[in-house]
């Protein structure tokens, strides 16, 4: 049995759903606990009755100090503090073996017991980033990404667990300062401070926007496969449901085999989870409308197939890549310890 568990609120609950029913074809024996970040995703996820899922209130899993900091954060970085404390209330409440966060925006279209069983003696699993150069953000973002991050309940898992949990309560935010960022660029300390921590660098598990130029997709016979390995998840970060019925992709450049084959799939997905949930429950946005009015300088547009390039925002993006590279040498060798 693989366990799991996220957190959302109503503008990801399509792509939660979505995440859900990967799961049920894709890995035989599972169990999701999903933390409903809102009355209505906890109401929707609940009404539902999913067999191979747990659904936990706001209410019930907020402890002491993350209210003292929520008034402090954003929405996004508030989830982003209560991250390493979901798989923590996992592991304790329900003395869970070991417990893997997923982000609610990932899709799996194999096994990722893969994964867990590669960890071998090993305590904690993370996952790189694995940039494409043009996209590498690892001096702001991070060398891993908190997409599938796997601990096992024991000395070394929570000796690690712990650590995350206290610096995202110390500082959390959507900004780079001092090493940090979000929950995120902590990671990158890990194994160099910590015992048992293993990193899972194959293609199959992340692909995602940032990286796609890097690898071989193909669909062989209704099954996908990167560098002609399964792919066992795929990260849609930063994809945007907008008010002229268009999806924005990120501001990536996405290879037409992977929008043909992976891409247009997920949104028919989302889209039939969306007009579902819309028979039943009024005035739902289950996928996070933005005002098409409200977005400026977006890279990437994807309608009906196609998506059109803005060199506006290319041009940003250019200058933020050439800044970053006289600084990612010194980043790599810069690690954060707290007490």
């Amino acid at each position: 049995m693989l366990n799991f568990c996220t957190l959302f609120n109503t503008a990801y609950l399509a792509k939660g759903i979505a995440l859900y029913n990967s799961l049920l074809k894709a890995c035989p024996k599972f169990h999701l606990y999903v933390f409903a970040f809102d009355d209505v995703t906890y109401k929707v996820l609940t009404e539902r009755n999913y067999s191979n899922a747990t659904i936990i209130a706001l209410n019930d899993f907020e402890n002491d100090d993350l209210l003292r900091v929520k008034k402090e954060r954003s929405v996004a970085e508030y989830c982003w503090t209560c991250t390493p404390f979901t798989i923590k209330y996992c592991l304790e409440k329900f003395d869970l073996d070991r417990c893997t966060y997923l982000d609610a925006d990932t899709f799996f279209y194999d096994d990722p017991a893969v994964l867990i069983n590669e960890m071998g003696e090993n305590s904690v699993l993370i996952t790189p980033h694995n940039y494409h150069e043009r996209y590498d953000q690892s001096a702001s973002a991070g060398i891993y990404c908190v997409q599938f991050t796997c601990f096992k309940n024991n000395a070394e898992g929570l000796k690690v667990l712990t650590w995350w949990a206290k610096a995202c309560i110390k500082w959390c935010y959507a900004r780079y300062e001092d090493g940090k960022m979000g929950d995120q660029k902590y990671l990158d300390s890990w194994p160099y401070i910590f015992e048992g921590v293993y990193i899972y660098r194959d293609a199959g598990a992340g692909l995602a926007p940032w990286n796609v130029l890097n690898y071989t997709f193909e669909n062989i016979v209704g099954r996908n496969t990167v560098n002609n390995g399964p792919l066992i998840f795929y990260h849609f970060h930063d994809l945007k449901y907008l008010s002229d019925n268009s999806w924005y992709l990120g501001g990536y450049e996405i290879p037409a085999k992977i929008l043909e084959g992976i891409y247009k799939p997920y949104l028919r997905t989302l889209t039939a989870i969306d007009v579902e949930l819309k028979t039943r429950y009024q005035g739902i946005d289950s996928l996070g409308v933005i005002d098409i009015k409200n977005i400026n300088g977006l890279s990437f547009k994807f309608k009906v197939g196609t998506y059109i390039l803005d060199l506006k925002k290319s041009f940003r993006q250019f200058i933020s890549d050439l800044f970053f590279i006289g600084r990612r040498k010194y980043y790599k060798d810069n690690y954060i310890h707290i007490d």
